[in-house]
């Protein structure tokens, strides 16, 4: 796959991501009011840089793909993982305490649909389609692959996407930080062989061109964007990483979600020097005031 191509798909995701939220800041869908939260600071931010990332995103990746295959997979993907976090974010039951991905099953389990839930069911639904597009039925031999071999591949690329993306939301907690991280997870996967390549290089556009809103702590991805991006690097990882990296790839995400119901990923990274630097690059120091505008 060319350099060309993909420079054109980080190109067109930092362009497209730029433009549409700068659009949005004049014709935002209920008003500006309806995209604000209260960030860690107790500050306004707004959350319409997730809807922008992820026209980035899909943009960058679908356009400059290197076949159908590639396109249709990271396109519902992340789609998914927008459409479904942007309801979680503007819907979302603020009365709820059920927090995390334990809470919202656990609500699923007792009838009891959450926002949080039903992300959780159709980012998974989404996930696994793509999967399922990605994963092709011929074998590098041209031999037909067998469907307990093909759909076992498809679930763990599902549950592979799925887990992206959930984890880059709980990295979406301070300023910069999911976008750090998945530029960093997306950049070899940007240089190295496959057609995961564009969809990385697609991700790493749509982080610079959030960036500097994101670190000043005037935007947030929200959960609509941080899914988005987690989606889209897991697309990545699935249509170019062989299956022991794609394994442990998965293990990784897992054992980090599941270790985020009892550790603070913020407590660790403030304990690591090397983290705490990387974390804190860009951002206003703790006890800075917001600049004036």
């Amino acid at each position: 796959m060319s350099l060309a191509r993909r420079f054109g798909a980080a190109v067109t995701a930092r362009t497209v991501t730029a433009v549409v939220r700068a659009v949005l800041e004049e014709h935002a869908p209920g008003g500006q009011q309806r995209w604000l939260r209260t960030n860690h600071r107790g500050e306004p931010v707004s959350m319409l840089e997730g809807p922008a990332v992820a026209a980035g995103l899909v943009a960058g990746a679908v356009l400059a793909a290197p076949s159908a295959r590639a396109a249709g997979a990271v396109g519902i993907a992340t789609a998914a993982g927008a459409a479904f976090g942007i309801v979680d974010d503007l819907a979302e039951d603020l009365d709820d305490r059920r927090k995390g991905l334990r809470g919202h099953l656990g609500a699923l389990a007792h009838g009891r649909v959450t926002t949080g839930g039903l992300k959780v069911l159709g980012i998974g639904a989404g996930a696994l389609l793509a999967a399922a597009i990605a994963t092709p039925r011929t074998a590098a031999d041209g031999s037909r692959r067998g469907l307990l071999g093909w759909g076992t591949d498809v679930a763990l690329s599902g549950a592979l996407i799925a887990s992206t993306a959930n984890l880059v939301n709980l990295l979406d907690l301070r300023p910069g930080r999911a976008l750090k991280a998945t530029s960093i997870a997306a950049l070899p996967l940007s240089v190295a062989s496959g057609p995961g390549g564009v969809a990385a290089a697609a991700t790493i556009g749509a982080a610079a061109a959030a960036a500097d809103q994101d670190l000043a702590e005037t935007d947030m991805l929200g959960d609509g964007g941080a899914n988005a991006l987690g989606a889209a690097l897991g697309s990545a990882l699935v249509l170019s990483a062989p299956r022991p990296v794609r394994l442990a790839a998965l293990a990784a995400a897992v054992g980090l979600t599941a270790a985020s119901e009892k550790v603070s990923f913020t407590a660790v990274i403030e304990a690591t020097p090397v983290l705490r630097d990387i974390d804190r690059w860009g951002r206003r120091p703790v006890h800075a005031p917001a600049p004036s505008a």
